[in-house]
């Protein structure tokens, strides 16, 4: 009996947002980078990183003491080019926490800059990290602010312009192939093996589901690193082409999704690719180059909510798919199963945390009462208790001496749950005690989201997947729901 009929463990799961019969899903579309290959985050962003700082360095920036920091920045966070932060913004985009370069901001500077600002991504000012790829870039950025800051850049210069010389030079290191070259070269290095992916598209395609896979990178990158990541682990004498009944590299999503292309067939001739225009229908086995989902549905003959997708990218991979195509959408988040295992880990403290909070609450009850109680008294109007005010205003001192230590005691348990999974930022889908941006993008446009491809394995190709019960503030608590730290803020004129 298949151990995968116990279930998965908690921070294997798929979490499903909008309900979703796998059985009419009659293609799956995959992205390859960090969704079927996933890269050790750190070696990848690190060398990534000194590729950007080799080439300032070479264009005299004095940035060659600077290194990586791999906690300085998650998926999810919002550059501020206009003022040189980092951001994390709730649900409803009002700034949470920021940082300016590698420089926490305290609460009055935060207010001050962020009270009547609203993060819009649509605005260019804003710059959202869809994907770990991004890590390397928000972390020199930062960096490079404080330099900017202390006057140690080349000038003039403001933090639009740092910015983007920062995203062409990366890009300049992306076009060069160095970094691929490397990746290429030394594959265990950077690339996490997972034997279990082979096998859940060999589920898939063997239940009759049609496999597309459409990645942005090219042929020359795509054959190696698929080689390395499947073959190993297919049956004997099966490559990792003939789990695809589609393959298309260089697709330029998002725009593959909102625009439409040729396709150009890829001629693998003695290691060098070549291309030839493409009409007609696809032939068996052939990859492809560039083309547009809409040919890829009229090629299939599919559309809309039959065909699934699956993607790391919140932008490129899911926002889009959805919003243009209608496709079935699926994002991979593989720090979700840090984020629910700290989250498992901290639950003894986050119980005391929501006893102590339910105990906070009543004694604020009762200090506002007496409060209003001394108001009316000293306005003479409305209906007053006879107690004597000496008896209040020793109630309320009493109060506010309890409210005090009570305030000691959770501020080091509240602080914990605000640094779960990473010290500057926490968790990745909490903005205090609200979801993160990320969170609510997840909740608006992924189907459904799960940590791995492999994950599917769980719960077969014949699966319903049903989206539990939606809630409101007004709603009684739905026993086993997502963990919900209580709010532990004790100053006033916070942004929501």
């Amino acid at each position: 009996m298949s151990s995968y009929l116990a279930g998965p463990p908690p921070e294997r799961g798929i979490f499903c947002n909008r309900t979703l019969n796998m059985r009419a899903i009659k293609a799956i579309g995959y992205d390859m980078d960090y969704t079927l290959i996933h890269y050790k985050v750190e070696a990848w962003e690190r060398r990534a990183y000194e590729h950007i700082r080799e080439r300032l360095v070479a264009q005299g920036w004095p940035v060659r003491h600077l290194t990586f920091d791999p906690a300085l920045a998650i998926r999810g966070l919002i550059i501020d080019t206009e003022k040189g932060n980092l951001l994390k913004a709730n649900r409803f985009g009002f700034v949470k926490k920021a940082l300016h370069g590698t420089r926490p901001m305290d609460f009055e500077a935060q207010r001050t800059e962020y009270a009547r600002t609203i993060v819009d991504l649509s605005e260019k000012r804003w710059m959202f990290l869809n994907t770990l790829f991004s890590l390397s870039e928000a972390c020199i950025y930062a960096q490079l602010v404080d330099l900017l800051d202390a006057g140690k850049l080349p000038g003039p210069m403001g933090y639009v312009d740092l910015y983007g010389t920062v995203r062409s030079t990366l890009d300049a290191a992306h076009m060069e192939g160095k970094l691929k070259a490397e990746i290429v070269a030394s594959p265990e290095r950077y690339v996490q093996p997972e034997p279990e992916t082979a096998l859940a598209l060999l589920d898939q395609r063997s239940a009759g589901k049609k496999l597309l896979l459409i990645t942005n990178s090219e042929w020359s990158y795509t054959v190696p690193m698929m080689h390395a990541a499947f073959d190993p682990f297919l049956p004997q004498g099966m490559t990792w082409r003939e789990l695809f009944d589609v393959v298309i590299v260089s697709a330029r999503k998002p725009e593959f999704f909102t625009t439409r292309a040729p396709f150009f067939e890829v001629v693998d001739t003695m290691g060098e690719a070549l291309l030839r225009p493409h009409s007609g229908p696809f032939k068996p086995g052939a990859p492809y180059f560039g083309g547009s989902a809409r040919e890829l549905e009229h090629h299939l003959g599919m559309s809309g909510d039959e065909i699934l997708y699956v993607g790391d990218h919140m932008f490129g991979d899911v926002h889009v798919t959805k919003n243009v195509l209608r496709w079935r959408t699926a994002l991979i988040l593989r720090e979700l199963e840090e984020e629910v295992r700290a989250i498992a880990a901290f639950r003894a403290t986050e119980a005391r945390l929501a006893e102590r909070m339910v105990v906070k609450e009543r004694l604020e009850t009762e200090a506002c009462q007496l409060r209003l109680e001394l108001q009316r008294r000293r306005i003479q109007y409305g209906p007053r208790s006879e107690a004597p005010e000496e008896q209040l205003l020793s109630r309320l001192a009493a109060l506010r001496t309890e409210l005090e230590a009570l305030d000691a005691e959770l501020g080091p348990m509240a602080r914990a749950a605000s640094e779960l999974s990473n010290p500057h930022w926490g968790l990745l889908t909490r903005a205090g005690n609200d979801k993160s941006h990320l969170a609510r993008q997840v909740e608006r446009y992924a189907d459904i989201y799960t940590s791995r491809v492999s994950n599917f394995l769980f719960v077969t190709p014949f699966v319903y997947l049903r989206s539990p019960r939606g809630s409101l503030p007004h709603d009684p608590n739905v026993p086993g729901g997502t963990p919900v730290f209580p709010s532990t803020d004790t100053t006033s004129g916070s942004n929501p």
